[in-house]
């Protein structure tokens, strides 16, 4: 009797060694990512925003200029975006831009006029909104903040009645994204639908998609949006959307890449977030982000009470040849469309990173939320 438990723990201990083995292993190497990505670099301590140009290999703070309080408070993902013009960052009083040429770390500030959190790109300016539905704009090349889309509210209340939190307690929708296309037609996503103008905010029309609406893209004439719902396409600009990915759970994000569309959804089965992609403007897509999945989530490692650190993927961008991916313990970096992935940069004090793309320029900004 004495033998066999003697066997059974001789066999049980070299499988813990190689599990522990294996993790060691796995440690050393984000340490050494973490140590090869920042040679080079003239930046101190990572603080707030991360950029790179060279496609993620190495990267530069160019945190100087911006509120210390960001550092501890975090980013929203809805308070940044990038475009052709630079990055734009939404805290405190103002908004914060830095051109995407830019050799050194240097931000202007503009003052906001009203206490809009959210911020997003329109057609041929910046929009500045809130959960209210409170709307500012700015032109390029002016520099005012005029109010917008000031009878959204009372025509969104109108044409759908449903009854909600936010109705029952402001008389009003609740905002959640706004997205103009390249042809000027104006989304606002709610919490229970989508509102469509084709006139510049005059009329607004009610388009059912169900659930949050999140997020929405556009590429060659094909709009995306992400949902509580899963992920959906129009190609009759927004008049009609058929779900295309749905995991029984959330589309997380939704981005453009060469020849369609990049994906995260939420699979409720096993609790993780997935990477899609599609190369034939969203008709048909493929799951591209196994290799992501951590190895510690096996059976084996819970069964010796192996620590499991979370591991959600919050953001997919396509810069150049790479897909850039930003996980809650990282960013990794694709060269063959998924394939294979390489961690680039570990996470900073356990937080992920949102990534914004502007050209052949990457940003990094460890997350807060949604």
């Amino acid at each position: 009797m004495k033998n066999k438990k003697m066997k059974r723990l001789f066999v049980f201990v070299p499988a813990s060694l190689l599990v522990l083995f294996l993790l060691n292993s796995f440690m050393l190497k984000k340490t050494e990512a973490g140590k090869k990505t920042t040679e080079g670099t003239k930046s101190g301590p990572v603080n707030i925003v991360l950029r790179s140009t060279d496609g993620g290999q190495t990267w530069q703070d160019i945190s100087k200029g911006l509120p210390e309080n960001l550092q501890r408070e975090g980013v929203w993902s809805r308070g940044l975006f990038a475009n052709n013009r630079g990055l734009y960052l939404r805290t405190g009083n103002g908004v914060y831009h830095s051109e995407p040429n830019s050799t050194t770390s240097f931000w202007t500030k503009e003052i906001l006029p009203g206490k809009q959190c959210e911020i997003a790109p329109g057609k041929n300016g910046i929009f500045a909104y809130n959960f209210r539905g409170q709307f500012l704009k700015k032109t390029n090349g002016t520099s005012d903040w005029s109010p917008m889309y000031t009878n959204f509210q009372e025509q969104a209340v109108r044409i759908n009645k449903t009854i909600d939190w936010m109705y029952t307690n402001y008389k009003e929708k609740q905002v959640c994204s706004v997205f103009e296309t390249t042809e000027g037609t104006v989304f606002i996503g709610s919490n229970n639908a989508l509102f469509k103008s084709t006139n510049n905010g005059k009329t607004w029309k009610y388009v059912h998609v169900g659930g949050w609406v999140m997020k929405i893209v556009e590429s060659n004439g094909v709009l995306l949006v992400a949902t509580t719902q899963g992920v959906l396409r129009s190609t009759d600009d927004g008049e009609t959307w058929d779900r295309v990915i749905n995991e029984e759970g959330a589309g997380i994000a939704v981005e453009r890449i060469d020849g369609g569309f990049a994906a995260i959804a939420y699979n409720t089965t096993t609790q993780t977030n997935t990477i899609y992609i599609s190369r034939d403007s969203g008709k048909t897509w493929n799951d591209i982000g196994e290799e992501l999945q951590p190895f510690w989530n096996s059976s084996l490692i819970k069964l010796i009470g192996g620590l499991q650190p979370s591991s959600n993927i919050s953001s997919i961008k396509q810069v150049g040849k790479y897909l850039i991916c930003g996980r809650s313990d990282g960013i990794f970096r694709s060269s063959d469309m998924g394939k294979t992935w390489k961690l680039l940069l570990p996470s900073l004090e356990n937080r992920g990173f949102d990534l914004s793309v502007s050209g052949s320029v990457i940003y990094a900004i460890p997350n807060k939320g949604c």
